[in-house]
């Protein structure tokens, strides 16, 4: 009997960590919304209760530089590579809605820093989408989750 309860409670306890896991958290691949093409993997985490995306991979053609550096930016970022980059901050959620708003994306290819806003659709938690934008323009990309 002692066994059977420790077990549930144990059943219990990992349901419960599991159901407050932020489903944003994890590894995407950065989708280019002109070219369709995959540019990067980014790894979005949690501190402070904000979501942050760090760049941890890089898919260049040959003819590309292979280590970019962020000439353009005008931030802590100038003249950092890409590959590491910090070019989502800020991020927190829309209240249990699986929105995340009110922080920055970077573009380091030519370093403008925009408002962002990311979103997952309930019917498809393995795409994210990704918005961008200053005042009415914006530009809005599907990440995709890395399994």
């Amino acid at each position: 009997m002692k066994y059977a309860l420790t077990t549930l409670a144990m059943l219990v306890f990992t349901f419960m960590a599991g159901a407050q896991t932020n489903p944003v958290l994890g590894k995407w691949k950065t989708i280019d919304d002109e070219t369709g093409r995959i540019k990067s993997v980014v790894e979005i985490t949690e501190r402070d209760g904000k979501l942050y995306g760090q760049v941890i991979e890089l898919f260049r053609l040959p003819e590309e530089d292979q280590n970019p550096i962020c000439d353009e930016c005008e931030d802590d970022r100038k003249d950092q590579p890409a590959l590491g980059m910090e070019i989502v901050r800020d991020m927190v959620q829309d209240g249990d809605d699986l929105e995340w708003e009110d922080g920055t994306i970077c573009d380091p290819k030519n370093g403008k820093i925009y408002d962002c806003v990311m979103w997952l659709d309930e019917d498809n938690m393995d795409e994210l989408k990704v918005r961008g934008y200053i005042l009415f323009l914006f530009r809005t990309q599907t990440w995709l989750r890395q399994n």
